[in-house]
């Protein structure tokens, strides 16, 4: 297949050619891996990108990179390789001295290790490069701490690919940028980040417990620092998309499921049928357990053991199901005992797994119900000619796997494939609980990622 790219594709791979380090924020669907690759091609004309390193979630690493190689006809000749897995995938994949190989986030410590001072990658590519925002100069998370020891004294190039540069706020913008600039733009430390740009409140008795939040000039000071190293794509602005229609299904508990609900809210224990007692040790915990009542459902030990304490929200979810007369849904759910009870209430439903079988029978209209955690739908995943309804059977706090498990069929995906119909996003909510500041948190999460990036758009 031969690559005519669009404008907008045309400006990152500028982006990444004139530039050895550099942000590119391009929505899901915008063609950032192609662009990406075709750069680094490009860049054999003027210097010597490879070997390059692509880091990236493990079904990205295995199969999307090396598709999109096969995929177009002037990337044949480069040459790509696998190491996504366990260490026996590593060891085959380096022995075949490809141009690119593309690797799994968790596997990152482990070829830093194995490398050491002899690390030969020229290029490091960061797909979903939020991975990276754990980094700290002494702390932080290992993958990340190991990447930092290569990233500024072994490597000449790197790219950070992203479409949700800040899925929890602005916080999330310090660990990427440092791969990029050492601390120049944001700070050298988090801590110094945060000192400038966040105020700090304390919460409850432990000095340890702080709240921060983002100063008032903090938002327009960071955009101005990062814009020279970013490029931003969003599909809207280039694309005819159909319409994103959202609506939130408001349930009230029964009786009974509200009594011990505000027992869990309040006392953090209750009592449930039969003496079975549930106790939440922290607030953490408490949330969580509230986040079940709210579904329906309580774990009541250590063991993945539960017991149900209501049905509210199948109902709701049968309603939506017998509305699409028959068009395919996508239902995400939360708990594996979520899963337990979808399974059990919808005995036709499929729940997505590894088999790839699976993606094609739901892709041909054949499963009219695919049950799926957002953590398991996301990065690569076409699921867009099964369907255009998603149901929020339940709700958790991480907005990037909220919005990636929406775009597997959002309206990108929709209008790439050649349809023009609109997307459903229902989302079923208990009314007065958790799940309502969740909702709210997840929404004024989205809006500022999506200020962000209208920001950032186009400024360079």
């Amino acid at each position: 297949m031969k690559f005519q790219p669009r404008d907008y594709q045309q400006a990152v791979m500028n982006h990444i050619v004139l530039n050895d380090r550099v942000n590119v924020w391009a929505g899901m669907g915008t063609g950032k891996t192609v662009s990406t690759l075709t750069a680094l091609d490009a860049l054999t004309l003027l210097d010597d990108p490879f070997p390059a390193l692509v880091l990236a979630p493990l079904r990205v690493a295995q199969s999307t990179w090396p598709s999109e190689v096969r995929k177009w006809a002037h990337l044949h000749g480069v040459k790509i390789a696998s190491a996504a897995g366990g260490r026996e995938r590593l060891r085959e994949a380096m022995g075949k001295r490809a141009e690119v190989t593309t690797l799994n986030y968790e596997n990152a410590a482990a070829l830093v290790e194995h490398w050491g001072d002899r690390w030969p990658y020229k290029t490091v590519i960061a797909d979903e490069s939020t991975r990276l925002k754990s980094f700290r100069l002494r702390q932080g998370g290992v993958r990340a701490q190991a990447l930092g020891k290569v990233a500024h004294k072994h490597v000449k190039r790197w790219v950070n690919l992203t479409g949700t540069p800040a899925p929890n706020g602005l916080r999330d913008l310090w660990g990427q940028a440092w791969f990029l600039d050492a601390g120049q733009r944001l700070g050298r430390t988090f801590s110094a980040f945060e000192n400038r740009w966040f105020a700090s409140k304390q919460v409850g008795s432990s000095p340890f417990a702080r709240q921060l939040t983002p100063l008032p000039h903090a938002q327009a000071e960071i955009e101005e620092r990062l814009r020279d190293l970013t490029v931003t794509v969003r599909a809207e602005d280039f694309l005819d998309l159909p319409p994103l229609i959202e609506n939130t299904i408001r349930v009230e508990l029964p009786p009974s499921a509200r009594r011990h609900y505000r027992e869990l809210e309040r006392e953090m224990f209750t009592v449930l049928s039969g003496g079975l007692e549930v106790e939440a040790f922290s607030a953490a915990a408490k949330t969580m357990k509230c986040l079940q009542a709210a579904n329906g459902a309580l774990y009541i030990d250590d063991q993945g053991n539960w017991k149900e304490l209501h049905d509210a929200k199948f109902e709701a979810l049968l309603s939506v199901i017998e509305e699409a007369a028959g068009a395919p849904v996508l239902v995400a759910y939360h708990f594996k005992s979520d899963l337990a009870r979808l399974q059990r209430a919808l005995p036709s439903a499929r729940t997505l797994d590894t088999d790839p079988r699976t993606l094609e029978q739901w892709n041909r209209g054949e499963i009219p119900v695919l049950l799926a955690h957002p953590a398991s739908a996301g990065h690569g995943l076409n699921l867009q000619d099964g369907g255009n309804i998603i149901v929020f059977f339940g709700l958790n706090w991480n907005l990037e796997e909220h919005e990636q498990i929406i775009e597997r069929i959002g309206p990108t995906r929709q209008a790439q494939a050649g349809y023009n119909r609109p997307v459903y996003v229902h989302r079923i909510v208990a009314a007065d609980t958790v799940d309502e500041l969740v909702l709210m948190r997840l929404q004024s999460k989205a809006s500022v990622q999506q200020v962000l990036l209208e920001a950032m758009k186009g400024k360079r």
